[in-house]
């Protein structure tokens, strides 16, 4: 069978919420247009978010000059009743540890094994 357009093909695994939050964590200066541009929101979508996160207790926002600084909070628990056990830290460790440590070369990781 073929793939439904009318319904299936647009979903993702990961909420704007969660998207913006990464970005944030990335970089705690990015500025909200960037994180828009890079998600594929407006820079209102993102100001909610980071509304709704600063609520919630994910995120600080520090003003610093004219830019804002952002400063995650890695032990606020995910919301849902299902991971609520999970820190959102959890979450950003998945991901930003892909994404910052690189894979070892082959002569150190087989120097690292056991044998």
């Amino acid at each position: 069978m073929g793939t439904s357009t009318a319904r299936g093909d647009h979903w993702t695994f990961l909420t704007n919420h969660a998207r913006v939050l990464l970005w944030i964590a990335r970089d705690p200066e990015v500025r909200l247009r960037e994180v828009a541009a890079g998600i594929g929101i407006t820079e209102r979508a993102v100001q909610i978010i980071v509304a709704d996160l600063e609520g919630a207790g994910y995120l600080t926002r520090t003003r610093v000059g004219r830019r804002n600084h952002y400063t995650i909070d890695p032990t606020v628990a995910l919301r849902h009743p299902a991971e609520a056990d999970h820190p959102v830290g959890d979450l950003l460790g998945a991901f930003l540890h892909r994404e910052d440590t690189p894979d070892p070369a082959p002569a150190e990781h087989e120097a690292a094994t056991p044998r």
